[in-house]
C-alpha cells in the first residue's frame, strides 16, 4: 500500500472517525444482508429437495399409470383419447426483489375452473388407470410450478 498523507489536526481525526464509523456501519449492513441472502437461500434448497421428491414420485406414479392404461386400452383408443385436450392453462410470470435479486413467480390460469374439465375424453371407452394418470400429472401442475421458481431462484442467489 502507499503511504497516504494525512494533516495532524483535530478537524482531520474527526472527519476520519466519522468516515471510520461509516464504513463499520455499512460492513455490517453488508454482513447482515449476506447472513440473510444465505439463510433464505438455505430455505429454498431445502424446499426446493422436498418438492422435487414430491414431483418425481408423482411423475413416477403418473407414468405408471399411463403404462397400465396403455397395456388396457388398444393405442388407436388411447391416441383418441388424449388427442384434443379439453382444458388449457395460461401461465403469466412476474419477478420480486428480495434483496436486490430478482426472483420469478409463476401463476397460471385454467380456461374454466371446473378440475373435471381435464378429462378430454368420455369414460365409456378408457381405463380408469388413464384416468387417474391425467388426474395425478393435473395435481402436480402447481407442485411443478414451484419447483421451477425453486430452481430458478437458487440460480440466481448462487450467481
Amino acid at each position: 500500500m502507499g503511504a497516504k498523507h494525512v494533516n495532524p489536526t483535530r478537524m482531520e481525526l474527526t472527519r476520519l472517525k466519522k468516515k471510520l464509523a461509516t464504513a463499520i456501519r455499512g460492513h455490517k449492513l453488508l454482513k447482515d444482508k449476506r447472513d440473510e441472502l444465505m439463510r433464505q437461500f438455505l430455505d429454498l434448497v431445502r424446499e426446493n429437495k422436498a418438492l422435487r421428491e414430491k414431483v418425481e414420485a408423482g411423475i413416477a406414479a403418473a407414468n405408471q399409470n399411463f403404462v397400465l392404461a396403455r397395456s388396457g386400452m388398444t393405442d388407436e383408443d388411447l391416441n383418441v383419447a388424449l388427442m384434443a385436450p379439453k382444458q388449457e392453462v395460461y401461465l403469466e410470470t412476474e419477478t420480486k426483489n428480495v434483496m436486490s435479486v430478482e426472483i420469478p413467480v409463476f401463476k397460471y390460469k385454467t380456461r374454466t375452473s371446473d378440475p373435471n374439465d381435464i378429462y378430454s375424453y368420455g369414460f365409456a371407452f378408457t381405463s380408469s388407470d388413464l384416468d387417474d394418470a391425467v388426474k395425478s400429472l393435473a395435481d402436480l401442475l402447481p407442485d411443478m410450478l414451484r419447483l421451477a421458481e425453486c430452481e430458478k431462484s437458487c440460480q440466481l442467489m448462487a450467481a
